[in-house]
């Protein structure tokens, strides 16, 4: 048997097209059914954006809402949660999961902002403004405890309001069943991937669209288990889903 041959550039480059074109169609069609443009949901700054991202980690919603409210209750500055004692800080967000995972976390990132803006700085993450986006994730995600969705998320869902595309799991499972990253991509990684996918000039609202209308297929219809492939408008565009309802490719 012959060893396998790698693709070539051309090949490679016409697939990268077919599936550009394919998250464009998509999106259009998605960012129809649930009515995009979609409001965006958060008016935190920065930092308590990544705040917020940091409690929300497998944690329903209502909960981690909950948890951050209850913590800004406690402690009316980033700086006074930083100073305060780990058990406190850690009853303060009882409501969302692992809180003894997370108070010291939140604390030890907190600790190193202030760190790297001296001593006497106010923790703060506006500057992260005037940095290119790559540079700007690079900085958040070397900081110990924060992946590429929590850069994302608070470039993206903060008042910053910078085009960076989170992935949740909602949005990875559809990008994976259409075909758009591959099987054995992981919700880390699909994040480059995907991004790439979309046009390098669109704005925040355009790149926050894109994410709210993947997410809300995954909720709404294209579910982990028993997904509704027969009423799904991207079908014809999805592997997945002919597979599963015996139709041809």
């Amino acid at each position: 048997m012959p060893p396998p041959t790698s693709p070539t550039a051309e090949t490679l480059a016409t697939d990268f097209a077919a599936r550009q074109a394919k998250a464009l169609l998509v999106h259009a069609r998605l960012c129809t059914e649930y009515g995009a443009p979609f409001p965006f949901f958060s008016t935190k700054d920065p930092l308590s954006e990544l705040v917020s991202a940091l409690l929300s980690h497998r944690t329903k919603n209502a909960d981690s809402h909950r948890a951050y409210q209850e913590l800004r209750a406690a402690y009316p500055t980033w700086e006074a949660v930083r100073e305060a004692p780990t058990n406190a800080v850690q009853h303060a967000i009882r409501a969302c999961t692992w809180p003894e995972q997370k108070a010291p976390r939140i604390q030890a990132v907190l600790r190193e902002i202030s760190k790297r803006g001296g001593t006497d700085a106010p923790c703060s993450l506006d500057f992260l403004a005037e940095m290119p986006i790559p540079e700007a994730r690079a900085w958040l995600e070397s900081i110990s405890g924060v992946g590429p969705k929590t850069s994302a998320a608070t470039l993206l869902f903060s008042t910053l309001r910078i085009p960076a595309m989170p992935v949740d799991s909602h949005h990875h499972r559809v990008a994976q069943r259409l075909g758009l990253i591959g099987p054995k991509v992981g919700e880390g990684p699909a994040h480059k991937l995907l991004e790439a996918l979309l046009p390098p000039g669109w704005d925040a609202q355009q790149v926050y669209d894109h994410h709210e209308a993947l997410m809300f297929h995954g909720q709404k219809c294209c579910y982990f288990s028993g997904p509704a492939c027969g009423r799904c408008v991207v079908l014809d565009q999805c592997p997945f889903g002919q597979a599963r309802l015996g139709r041809p490719a």
